[in-house]
């Protein structure tokens, strides 16, 4: 694990650190000195468990998939993060954050969000603590969200709709910064993923680190051991998958296969294949992989995706990806869609387009009969109908066409 953990100036390897404004130094030291004390606490350790059992539904199941399974001809379990309250992994990070800013004596919430499932949940943990909540998101996002927008805006949030650059994720998390900058003494950022400067990446890996927990219990209980053979997950920013792999990071049995939005594909100039195109820069105040032209501007991504089309990556997936821990792979708008509605069709489960990139995945490895997989469907597609309701005839072929070729040979 020591080769995959933060070290104590904020980097996993050459990735990670604190670049932010002097206004944000003293706030961002202070969470620094204060959010591993708290965490730790049993005070925490006690609201932080009941909250997720009582109020989010935890544990989330560990779902076997024959229908998946027997496509892939191994054994594919999903951890049912979709199953939360809210809908999606989202949640354990925010209740946690909403904990620590609490013990930390702040009034006032902002948060950034692209798909809105963050926003979702950073509104919802500030109704049931009853703390004011801004959250920003691209007008684009609030465009093909609008149902997150009015979930938002039910649990009492002020959503700023964010109109610069790509109208996008990107752009909402720059304004977010601005208004910290503005109201550093009393607010509390709640950052959706692992990005930002330190603290958060492990901050937010150590909340979402529930999942890969679970995830060793359930297989104890189901398979006899604690660890599977792959760990799939999507990857925009990284939370989802960062809480499922943490915990299995110094087990070398243990495979780690990740999905980037290749968008209409890695070189087709409309892409949120960070890993596969990123060069190391810094972006929302960390060091790492992102997407830039050679002058070092910031290009603009593209994904059928709202959640996952960001120029950047969490600082330890940059490093697992280039120390080579784990494998990335970039998924295409089409392959996405088709994953969604054949998971739809086959098991009655509608994934966010965000997990239908990692079930797309397991189309890009080779698989033995004996291999247990657990592929981390990190959130539901209600956000996502109008989309799919957009597609739908385009797949509805496709998809047969697909149910028909993985007959068994005695159909």
């Amino acid at each position: 694990m020591q080769d995959y953990v933060i070290d104590e100036n904020g980097y996993y390897g050459e990735f990670g650190g604190a670049y932010i404004p002097e206004i944000l130094h003293k706030c961002v030291k202070e969470l620094e000195e204060a959010y591993l004390r708290i965490i730790d606490s049993p005070k925490f350790q006690r609201d932080f468990d009941q909250l997720l059992c009582d109020y989010v539904g935890r544990p989330s199941p560990l779902y076997h998939s024959p229908q998946l399974s027997e496509r892939y001809g191994c054994k594919v379990y999903l951890k049912r993060e979709d199953l939360n309250h809210t809908g999606a992994h989202k949640i354990n990070n925010t209740i946690g954050q909403i904990l620590i800013a609490r013990e930390m004596g702040k009034t006032r919430i902002i948060a950034e969000t692209g798909a809105g499932q963050h926003g979702v949940a950073t509104a919802t943990v500030c109704a049931l603590m009853q703390m004011p909540c801004t959250v920003y998101m691209g007008k684009t996002d609030m465009e093909r969200q609008r149902v997150n927008v009015k979930k938002m805006e039910m649990l009492g949030a002020t959503v700023r709709e964010v109109i610069s650059g790509n109208m996008t994720l990107k752009d909402a998390t720059n304004d977010a910064i601005r208004d910290w900058c503005s109201n550093p003494t009393d607010t509390h950022y709640i950052i959706g993923s692992v990005v930002g400067p330190h603290p958060y990446p492990d901050m937010v890996t150590r909340l979402q680190s529930v999942i890969g927990k679970e995830i060793k219990l359930q297989l104890l209980e189901k398979e006899g051991r604690e660890y599977p053979d792959y760990l799939v997950a999507c990857v925009g920013g990284g939370s989802n998958a960062a809480g499922t792999i943490h915990d299995f990071l110094d087990n070398d049995k243990v495979q780690i296969l990740l999905a980037e939005a290749g968008g209409k594909g890695v070189e087709s100039g409309e892409t949120a294949a960070t890993i596969h195109l990123g060069s190391v820069g810094v972006l929302h105040g960390c060091k790492t992989l992102l997407m830039q032209n050679e002058d070092g501007q910031v290009t603009e991504p593209y994904s059928i995706s709202a959640g996952l089309d960001y120029p950047g990556i969490g600082p330890v997936h940059a490093h697992l990806a280039r120390t080579e821990r784990a494998r990335v792979v970039a998924v295409d708008d089409e392959e996405a869609l088709r994953a969604a509605f054949e998971l739809t069709r086959r098991e009655g489960i509608i994934p966010a387009l965000e997990s239908a990139h990692a079930l797309a995945a397991l189309e890009k490895a080779a698989f033995s009969t004996d291999d247990i997989v657990v592929v981390t469907l990190s959130g539901r597609g209600d956000k996502d109908l109008e989309t799919y309701f957009k597609y739908e005839d385009q797949f509805k072929t496709k998809s047969l066409k697909t149910k028909n070729q993985f007959k068994t040979k005695d159909q």
